[in-house]
């Protein structure tokens, strides 16, 4: 037992001892790499991400058909209606013969609802059914990516009936362009030759990869409510794109050798296979989702509690150091922080700044200007706003919680003691206003070299050294 406590100490020395920032090359990816995978593996043990994913079936379930009553009414318009079956095929291969049930099932179900005689109170139901599916698949990577605040209602409805109508689209551009592809005689010749007929089905063998790792790149991307960076984006992408065709052709496998399955649940074992691949589907999708954000956020690649306690004083830090940034960008009229880019460059935990930002727009000192990554301004003229307001604000908290002692002798020495500390609080932060805050900070930058700074400074891991 001693020897595998140290051999467990000393992994955990190795692999979270360094610090990613002053590492480079190789070692710096295989690290990250391996973090990532630990974390992963962290993650599906807590159950969170699993409970949505789980969650995520059930939605399915309920909306699948809706779904594709959507899409193949708007397929329909476009004279292919024909388009909806072979994406079936493709998306339910890995449930193997005993798919073709189901697509029988789906797809009869799918062309008996008449869009035009469900009434108004029907066509509702069905956008809404859709949407929450939608809805919760955005709940989900808002979740991973610590957004607290989804989109906009406004933004929902048009966003999503976008999705409902490109999506189609997209399907029948994919199934034309294939079956052009795969009928057009010039392919059809350079297959007979050789080694343009290896090279061709090697290809065809790797686009599958290639198009679902676009798939779910265009989703990490635009789903979250927040800044997402094309190469976390991509990193993810790559991730499920690779995970979720490998786990269909394994998944093929397990349906087809899956006999005690079929010998207890007899004529519902298909059924039970559709439930579990669509978990796998929605898990390789959350898990891509949490590779993007650890990938855009390689701070939270740390062994430990997440997000990390925050402690008093730290918070006062905090609310001082997101104030200052605002209005020194302000003061230099550039473009606004945001929530996801003070997490970036403070290297605090998004939940942190959003908690913060929160409370300093419900005391009038910040303001919200947009809905996508909530960027910031000050919302008062920053040379009347006292620093000791600032930390007013994030100190304050429902005068319910306050504790009132029944005797109250026991309190009189405790908050003597406090009304001194705070006289001397007050007196140190009364006098400085935010802009002096601010013309401080920015002077400072100013006579700094071009170097980088020290990683122990606030802004060591600003991406743009004028962007404070």
């Amino acid at each position: 037992m001693a020897l595998i406590g140290g051999v467990g100490k000393r992994f955990d020395t190795v692999v979270w001892g360094p610090e990613l920032e002053r590492l480079r090359g190789p070692r710096r990816w295989f690290l990250v790499a391996l973090r990532i995978v630990l974390t992963l593996i962290e993650d599906f043990r807590n159950g969170e991400i699993t409970m949505r994913a789980m969650g995520l079936v059930y939605t399915t379930l309920v909306s699948l058909v809706p779904l594709l009553a959507l899409a193949f009414s708007l397929l329909k318009a476009f004279g292919a209606d024909n388009s909806l079956r072979p994406v079936l095929e493709r998306f339910l291969a890995p449930l193997g013969g005993g798919s073709d049930q189901i697509i029988d099932k789906i797809v009869g179900f799918v062309q008996n609802v008449q869009v035009g005689v469900l009434g108004a109170i029907g066509v509702v139901t069905l956008i809404y059914s859709v949407i929450s599916l939608i809805q919760k698949v955005e709940a989900g990577c808002n979740y991973i990516w610590h957004v607290r605040k989804p989109r906009s209602i406004g933004r929902r409805v048009t966003e999503y009936l976008s999705v409902l109508v490109a999506g189609p689209l997209v399907i029948l551009a994919a199934a034309s362009m294939t079956a052009t592809i795969t009928n057009n005689s010039t392919v059809a010749w350079l297959t007979s030759i050789e080694p343009f007929g290896s090279a061709l089905y090697l290809g065809g063998r790797i686009l599958p990869y290639v198009l679902y790792g676009i798939g779910f790149t265009l989703l990490f991307k635009f789903i979250p409510n927040t800044q997402v960076r094309v190469l976390p984006a991509l990193g993810g992408g790559i991730f499920s794109g690779v995970l979720w065709q490998t786990a269909s052709l394994g998944f093929a496998v397990f349906a087809k050798s899956a006999g005690n399955v079929n010998a207890i649940y007899s004529s519902f074992a298909i059924l039970i296979l559709l439930l579990i691949w669509l978990y796998v589907s929605w898990m390789i999708l959350l898990l891509g989702c949490r590779v993007a954000f650890l990938l855009q956020h390689n701070e939270r690649l740390t062994r430990g509690h997440y997000p990390p306690r925050l402690g008093a004083a730290e918070r006062e830090r905090l609310a001082l150091l997101i104030t200052a940034l605002v209005a020194a960008r302000f003061i230099r009229g550039d473009r606004p922080w945001t929530v996801a880019g003070l997490a970036h460059t403070l290297r605090a935990a998004p939940d942190h700044i959003q908690d913060i930002a929160d409370q300093l727009v419900a005391g009038d000192l910040l303001v919200e200007i947009g809905d996508i990554g909530t960027p910031l301004l000050p919302r008062r003229d920053i040379a009347e706003v006292r620093l000791l307001r600032v930390l007013d604000i994030v100190r304050a908290g429902e005068a319910a919680a306050r504790a009132a002692p029944r005797d109250l002798s026991v309190a009189r020495a405790v908050d003597a003691l406090a009304e001194d500390v705070e006289h001397a609080r007050r007196k140190v932060y009364a006098e400085r206003s935010l802009r002096d805050l601010a013309l401080a900070l920015r002077a400072e930058r100013e006579t700094t070299d071009r170097q980088l700074p020290d990683a122990s400074r606030p802004f060591a891991h600003a991406t743009d050294r004028h962007q404070v």
